[in-house]
């Protein structure tokens, strides 16, 4: 799997209906949707993407679109832990709305996403296998009660070495398309349907936001030489007699 989504939403009601009449961006509303979104922060126009590439953009790169009824962004700074703790005057914008994120990311296996009904936080979930149950908040909803039941369960790979059961009782990938269809419209590595949102025929223009203090970027680049400090040596392995084995680098 290879999905990576960083999503943020204000709506009257549902999404996935808006999104189905393949909404033109508004030349006005967009641009001030940004400056909502990004007080203080440096703004200029950079492209387009159609909404299924949009929604992981590069670091720095915003896909917006905002039509009446619906106010969309992609960012990667929406992918956070705990959806709970998102910024405060993101969360005042969506007084009266709804607000919808959807964050996921292939390469950890994570998984977040949030409703929120005039303010009020009603479901966030986010997990990943290596990290745990981060956020559970509210009841699950009906798309999910599947997965909690155990019907979704992640079964070993073929070949590989054992390592114990898998650490949750279904994929959070696997709840990610599900969760990105109910609250979307659309799926991006599941299986379509006929009904869904055709993302890839809806553009959203592209906005550099980029901090003028340049600490965003100073931290973020501080995070990412944390990361490659702490991570351990990498693993082999190779297809040998029906299995994958490890090996060592002389092996290659």
């Amino acid at each position: 799997m290879g999905a990576k989504t960083g999503v943020l939403a204000f709506v009257d009601g549902d999404a996935g209906p808006l999104l189905r009449q393949r909404p033109v961006a508004s030349a006005e509303l967009t641009p001030a949707l940004i400056e909502r979104l990004y007080p203080g922060y440096r703004i200029e126009p950079d492209g387009q993407r159609d909404l299924w590439e949009a929604v992981y953009p590069p670091d720095d790169m915003v896909y917006a679109l905002s039509v009446p009824g619906l106010d969309l962004a992609c960012d990667r700074r929406f992918m956070v832990d705990r959806p709970s703790e998102l910024p405060a005057h993101l969360l005042q914008l969506g007084a009266g709305r709804r607000m919808l994120l959807h964050a996921m990311h292939s390469v950890v296996d994570w998984l977040a996403f949030a409703i929120w009904d005039d303010g009020v936080l009603v479901r966030s979930l986010s997990l990943s296998p290596g990290e745990g149950i981060m956020e559970n908040i509210g009841a699950p909803l009906p798309f999910e009660e599947s997965y909690w039941a155990g019907a979704h369960p992640v079964e070993p790979m073929p070949g590989w070495p054992a390592e114990g059961p898998y650490p949750l009782p279904f994929h959070p990938l696997d709840l990610g398309e599900e969760a990105l269809r109910h609250l979307f419209g659309f799926v991006l590595e599941g299986r379509p349907e006929p009904n869904d949102v055709p993302a890839h025929q809806i553009g959203l223009p592209g906005f550099r936001v980029t901090d003028p203090t340049g600490a965003e970027q100073a931290q973020r680049e501080a995070s990412l030489q944390a990361a490659r400090e702490t991570m351990g040596q990498p693993r082999f392995f190779q297809y040998r007699d029906g299995r994958m084995v490890e090996v060592s680098l002389d092996d290659l």
